[in-house]
């Protein structure tokens, strides 16, 4: 799900290049940085020409409340229609944002907007940045592991183009102002025993796939790679140069520890699904792992068509593999995704099967 305001990254660079790069000399690195960023078009919260007066925190906090409870009312619906649900049929939501801060959260806010139980149980967080997405369908697994007649909804939230800093023409933030992009998405799943039910109930297995297990992990010494930098202006990009090395390090050795733990090789995965994080993650993803050409093609439409939605990226490019009907009935995929820690998750996934299910 997107806001309805798509531009050209053309006219994306046009317009917000002035605002953070006045100078020449870093005016042309920002037309550099932006033209070699993987990016075409790019959704944002609001029209483009809005952006030169968003000057304060407050502004673009606001905002992120009130049209990030919009876009999260979309998704959610449309998820829940889809898996033929209602909301009150939801127990346990988990919302996930790092763009934005509210009190009461948007979860809660959704309680009387599209009728989600008074008992409905929420967990929000925030922190997790991109990898959010991998990490929050990794722990509503978890969660119906223990709750196995439930059904829960991963809701993520990104609306990165509030965080407009103006003035910014750090390497940073130049090179990040290219990438991201504003989007939400909602994942619906269900535990072991209400996928049995919903089953026998519908007459065969609905498309889908069942969440097997996951791996977590944060690098040494990666801290000060990925991240943000909060003070009076709201949030200030941190994003080092060596973040693809990171990456190339210990992504295979990762990938291979959770495939084993459940009797599978590297050969054995039809599918990967991978956070468009930039083309270098996703260079540096390839690397790693040996792929071939074409094997992370989802990733890199999603970055070209939409940029880097930061948590909610990796389940857009989860929509776009189950789109293509990927996985069939019982191949391994793997999704992965990587956020400020630098940490990883790694969630290993089954083509319709009758494990907790993602509708």
């Amino acid at each position: 799900m997107v806001p309805d305001h798509v531009y050209a990254q053309a006219d994306i660079t046009a317009e917000i290049g002035p605002l953070l790069a006045p100078s020449p000399a870093r005016r042309a690195l920002l037309d550099r940085f932006h033209g070699a960023s993987g990016v075409s078009t790019r959704h944002f919260a609001l029209p483009l020409e809005k952006y030169a007066a968003l000057t304060s925190f407050d502004q673009g906090n606001d905002l992120f409340i009130s049209i990030g409870a919009e876009l999260a009312e979309r998704a959610l619906r449309t998820a829940l229609d889809s898996a033929g649900l209602e909301p009150s049929d939801v127990d346990f939501v988990l919302f996930t944002s790092v763009t934005g801060i509210s009190a009461p959260s948007i979860d809660s806010l959704l309680v009387e907007r599209i009728g989600l139980r008074r008992d409905v149980k929420r967990l929000p967080s925030f922190g997790l940045g991109c990898v959010a997405g991998a990490a929050g369908l990794a722990r509503v697994h978890d969660y119906l592991v223990g709750h196995p007649h439930d059904v829960a909804v991963l809701l993520s939230v990104e609306l990165c183009s509030l965080t407009i800093q103006h003035g910014d023409d750090s390497t940073a933030n130049l090179v990040s102002s290219g990438l991201f992009g504003d989007g939400a998405a909602a994942v619906v799943l269900v535990g072991e025993e209400r996928a049995r039910e919903t089953d026998a109930a519908a007459g065969g297995t609905p498309a889908g796939v069942d969440v097997v297990g996951s791996r977590s992990a944060v690098y040494a010494n990666s801290a000060a790679t990925l991240g943000w930098d909060i003070g009076g202006s709201g949030f200030r990009i941190v994003l080092g140069a060596g973040l693809a090395d990171v990456v190339e390090e210990h992504l295979a050795g990762d990938v291979a520890a959770l495939l084993d733990e459940h009797g599978l090789t590297h050969a054995d995965v039809a599918s990967w699904v991978g956070h468009a994080g930039g083309p270098r993650i996703l260079e540096a993803a390839q690397r790693a792992l040996g792929l071939p050409d074409g094997a992370l093609d989802r990733s890199w439409s999603s970055l070209a068509r939409v940029g880097n939605l930061s948590s909610a990226s990796v389940l857009h490019v989860l929509a776009d593999t189950l789109a293509d009907g990927a996985p069939s009935p019982g191949e391994p995929a793997v999704l992965f995704a990587f956020g400020p820690g630098v940490s990883a998750e790694l969630v290993l996934l089954r083509g319709a099967g009758t494990e907790n299910r993602s509708c």
